[in-house]
């Protein structure tokens, strides 16, 4: 692949992504590609909120509340579906 770059992580990060990869059947190139690729930005994140926003408000006939959205936030949060970083403003 003619544009292909490198990345210094420290050695430990390097053992521990051998092992994840090597878990999950794959290389450490693929993982990182994976996470790189599947791994929403804060920009991403906070259009698929406004787009949550607006499609509940056209089922529901109107937007959720603040405090709606800050207990459904709260309950991802507890099940661990929030990446660090994600949380958008209402």
């Amino acid at each position: 692949m003619a544009d292909e770059t490198s990345i210094k992580v420290s050695a430990a990060a390097r053992d521990r992504l051998a092992q994840l990869a090597a878990e999950r059947g794959t290389t450490i190139r693929n993982l990182v590609e994976e996470l790189a690729q599947n791994t929403p930005t804060r920009a991403e994140y906070a259009e698929r909120a406004e787009l949550a926003r607006a499609e509940l408000a056209s089922a529901l006939g109107q937007a959720p509340s603040a405090e709606a959205e800050a207990k459904a936030r709260a309950l991802l949060e507890r099940l661990g579906g929030v990446q660090h970083g994600s949380q958008t403003a209402a």
